[in-house]
């Protein structure tokens, strides 16, 4: 949750503006004064251990401080329950993970928990309640009143930042119906608290106290193993999701993407090491995608280069821990840090660095998840530099090495996709036919016919370059795609093709005979034009309309000439 520089200083100016000067005067005024608070010390010591140890559920942070609040309120006062509140929120300040860039946090929740105790105190003893009294009526009417408010102007004040702040809010969320429900069961422990203090002394605190916070802490304990289990389950769905990418591309425009949805972190990089070279192959930063360049050295006698060095995953809690080997694209504001190596064939090929502001922001058992992940990572990337060897393989012509049939028919398919998306406006299809290639082969044999495929091909290749899609259909056939050609330039492409095959000698061997040599020969071919939408709108169709167009207007009109498909 961001909030802006205004924002922080309004926090800050709401706490200077109420909480010390309302402090001094609650001092001054209240009825019940600091020295007639016989056994305070007992009540704050086990507000402080309830604050102490929070536990989690449903991905939210509980402190069980408000049972000893009601207590202290019902004893003491106003004045009391709000110092008590205030000191414990010395460890809930810890728990928040709040730093010197978030103190403003710290702030708005001293205003807003002075403010609870103010308003809730007041309320209550308006009500009619005498502070303690041991009415049991009285006990249990006016301390479910105080708690009860309690959580539900907490929560307004909650409300009302997250909406001056222009964030979505809801008020009756999952947060504010699990903190009802630990209210409900934790409220007759603070009422037995005070009742029961009243008659045997601080023994109560005891008796009441240490085995609620016990509960807490096997509470904690058990949500702490949920939330490993929950995170492990999501790492390993996070594994198959990885496995399913087809391409590297894929694979690492998600991991860092997806990472960022798991854990609390800023910014994170995957360095690569090649050839003893390290650079940043990837970065994300505040959720948005950078290209970073950074010198060689800087990165490897930085903590990149150490982790890479070291090979195990580290964990850094604050800046001070790692500031003399800082890398040069963190930033420096950064705190937390986890640096974790990636293996390949038990090879390490580079390091993962995730950072955060806060300190204290990762936790050792994520650590642990994160270099589970860089293996699934380093596995799937490897997966899919197969996937591509392969496809390329299945797509490439062995003898030729252009784009076979099955290349040409996904990529006409895709093209025409395009037009019809208006991303293109025309796709033009040229398709040619070595003349008389059957007599080469029965005069110069099919060494030499597959010498004159080769050069061919490569003759394509070299004239259209980068400005379409070059195949070998089948047999003595190839196919040209041209994008945003119209038919005359695909007509103009065609003709200057045609011309310099006529014009190009081709040296094959002359093996069939007694003597072996080698002998120039010349070549021509028939090529027939096609253009969508112009012609059709379909691949298929495209294809047998420059068919048609080779054989009937070139082919059967004498051969070496370029026709145009016509209706």
């Amino acid at each position: 949750m961001n909030f802006t520089k205004k924002a922080q200083r309004i926090m800050f100016a709401l706490w200077l503006l109420f909480v010390p000067p309302g402090t001094l005067l609650m001092y001054l005024y209240s009825p019940a004064r600091p020295g007639e608070w016989e056994g305070y010390g007992a009540f704050l010591l086990l507000a402080l251990l309830s604050s102490i140890f929070p536990f989690f559920i449903a991905g939210t942070t509980f402190v069980l401080v408000i049972w000893v609040q009601i207590a202290i309120f019902l004893k003491y006062g106003i004045l009391a329950e709000l110092i008590s509140m205030q000191i414990c929120m010395i460890p809930l300040s810890y728990h928040l993970k709040i730093s010197r860039d978030s103190l403003f946090k710290y702030f708005f929740n001293s205003f807003m928990f002075f403010s609870l105790s103010v308003i809730c105190g007041t309320l209550i003893v308006l009500l009619g309640y005498e502070i303690g009294s041991v009415k049991i009526g009285d006990v249990i009417i006016y301390g479910s009143i105080f708690a009860i408010s309690y959580l539900i102007i907490n929560h307004l004040f909650l409300y009302m930042r997250e909406y001056l702040c222009n964030m979505k809010v809801i008020f009756f969320s999952k947060d504010f119906y699990w903190e009802f429900a630990c209210l409900f069961i934790t409220l007759p422990f603070g009422l037995g608290l005070y009742l029961f203090e009243h008659s045997t002394g601080n023994t109560a605190l005891w008796l009441l106290g240490l085995p609620l916070i016990s509960i807490t802490l096997l509470i904690r304990m058990y949500s702490d193993s949920e939330k490993v289990n929950a995170d492990l389950n999501e790492a390993s769905e996070f594994g198959h999701q990885l496995a399913e990418r087809m391409t590297s591309t894929e694979i690492l425009d998600m991991f860092l993407k997806r990472l960022s949805d798991m854990f609390p972190f800023n910014a994170g990089y995957i360095v690569d090491n090649v050839e003893d070279n390290f650079f940043v192959l990837r970065a994300r930063e505040d959720g948005e995608n950078k290209e970073l360049e950074y010198v060689h050295d800087d990165i490897k006698y930085s903590l990149a280069g150490k982790g890479y060095e070291k090979g195990e995953p580290i964990l850094y809690n604050k800046q001070t821990e790692w500031t003399h080997m800082k890398p040069p694209f963190l930033a420096d504001d950064m705190q937390s840090v986890m640096c974790v190596p990636i293996y390949r064939n038990q090879k390490i090929e580079g390091v993962l660095v995730l950072a955060a502001r806060e300190k204290f922001a990762f936790e050792s058992y994520q650590l642990k998840i994160v270099h589970l992940l860089c293996s699934y990572f380093a596995v799937s990337l490897e997966k899919a530099r197969y996937v591509k060897e392969a496809v390329e393989k299945s797509e490439i012509c062995d003898l030729t090495k252009i784009y076979n049939y099955r290349y040409l028919d996904k990529q006409l398919k895709l093209d025409i996709s395009r037009l019809n998306n208006g991303a293109f406006r025309t796709v033009s299809l040229i398709m040619m036919d070595i003349d008389k290639f059957k007599a080469v082969n029965d005069t110069y044999g099919h060494h030499s016919g597959n010498i004159i495929l080769q050069e061919f091909a490569n003759i394509i290749k070299k004239e259209i370059g980068f400005n379409g899609t070059v195949g070998r259909y089948g047999g003595e056939e190839f196919v040209i795609i041209l994008p945003n050609y119209t038919k005359l330039q695909a007509m103009k492409v065609a003709e200057q093709l045609r011309r310099k095959i006529e014009q190009t000698p081709f040296m094959v061997p002359l093996d069939l005979g007694e003597i072996s040599r080698e002998e120039i020969i010349f070549i021509t071919a028939s090529i027939g034009v096609s253009t969508a939408p112009e012609d059709s709108d379909e691949g298929l169709s495209l294809l047998r309309n420059a068919d048609r167009a080779l054989y009937i207007g070139a082919k059967q009109a004498g051969r070496n000439r370029v026709a145009e498909y016509v209706r």
